[in-house]
């Protein structure tokens, strides 16, 4: 049988990727750190290595830029699994909270995702259902330390977290201090990793032009994130598909990519899941998988859509 020419496309990406990571790692293996571990990225023109010691600490990271090369977008999936239900306004009390997880339960979204002091609630609340609970470290501004960052992992996962969702060092990133920046992420990949707990990394994508926005998804891979998400929805602005689809091309098939940020219809997130979103972050989450295209009635949902 003939593969169809979205088949046959999605093999050349695969095959030019792993070709040119090859070429490249061959010339870099002589300039590695002795006794380091170097993982080496390449998507857009970019390539981006990040060295490890012994113990799994980044000890060196940098970006430069070469020749282009691609990824590749997921199939669609079930629409109301790949949402994460999601309220972060900071007046939201635990009524509302326990709305969002009933609403959460209701329809079966990915998870409800919340304040780190919520975790808790959250978790009581959605116990022995299929529902996780995510929650936000860093947040929103990505301005604490990484020491501040691993604490909160750490405090959300002793309270029933299991997705974390870290917003990086915007101003690290934007300065060029790739190390930072990578050593940052790698810090709570391993601690939730070490509690079986998934990271998705935040990138701030409206802060970023797109140099920036494929370094900071290289090294969230490399520091072995399982997502990179566009926004935390409370900067100059949200997702976007062009920003979806880069962040994919730049990650290829094998990490996910979490829209968040401004996303109100079915419509939209279609768009995003077009673009190669395997996860969508909504406030608006049942009006979304309702297909609506008009305002929910107040009192129908604990949930607002969040700035944009």
């Amino acid at each position: 049988m003939t593969p169809d020419k979205k088949t046959v496309e999605a093999l050349v990406e695969i095959i030019t990727r792993e070709v040119l990571l090859t070429m490249i790692e061959q010339e870099e293996q002589q300039n590695n750190p002795e006794g380091a571990t170097c993982v080496l990225e390449v998507a857009d023109g970019l390539k981006v290595k990040t060295c490890f010691d012994n113990a799994g600490h980044v000890i060196s990271a940098g970006a430069e830029r070469i020749t282009s090369t691609v990824g590749v977008i997921p199939e669609d999936e079930n629409l109301a699994g790949m949402i994460d239900h999601t309220l972060l306004k900071p007046d939201a009390t635990a009524d509302k909270i326990a709305q969002l997880c009933f609403e959460a339960r209701k329809y079966h979204f990915a998870s409800v995702c919340v304040n780190p002091a919520n975790v808790k609630l959250c978790a009581d609340l959605l116990i022995n259902t299929d529902v996780k609970v995510c929650t936000v470290i860093g947040f929103p501004l990505g301005a604490t330390s990484t020491e501040v960052k691993v604490f909160e992992t750490k405090n959300a996962l002793e309270n029933g977290a299991t997705e974390i969702d870290m917003v990086i060092n915007i101003g690290a990133l934007k300065a060029g201090d790739s190390e930072l920046v990578a050593r940052d992420i790698r810090e709570v990949v391993t601690v939730a990793h070490d509690a079986n707990a998934l990271v998705k990394v935040i990138i701030e994508a409206a802060l970023l032009n797109d140099d920036e926005k494929i370094v900071a998804c290289l090294l969230a891979k490399e520091a072995g994130a399982d997502f990179v998400k566009t926004s935390t929805g409370f900067s100059s602005g949200g997702a976007t598909v062009h920003d979806v689809a880069l962040m994919r091309r730049t990650v290829g098939p094998d990490l996910g990519v979490k829209a968040a940020g401004g996303i109100h219809t079915h419509e939209e997130a279609e768009q995003m899941i077009a673009a190669g979103a395997t996860r969508i972050g909504a406030s608006a989450g049942i009006k979304i998988i309702q297909g609506d295209s008009s305002e929910e009635k107040p009192g129908t949902s604990a949930s607002t859509p969040v700035k944009s």
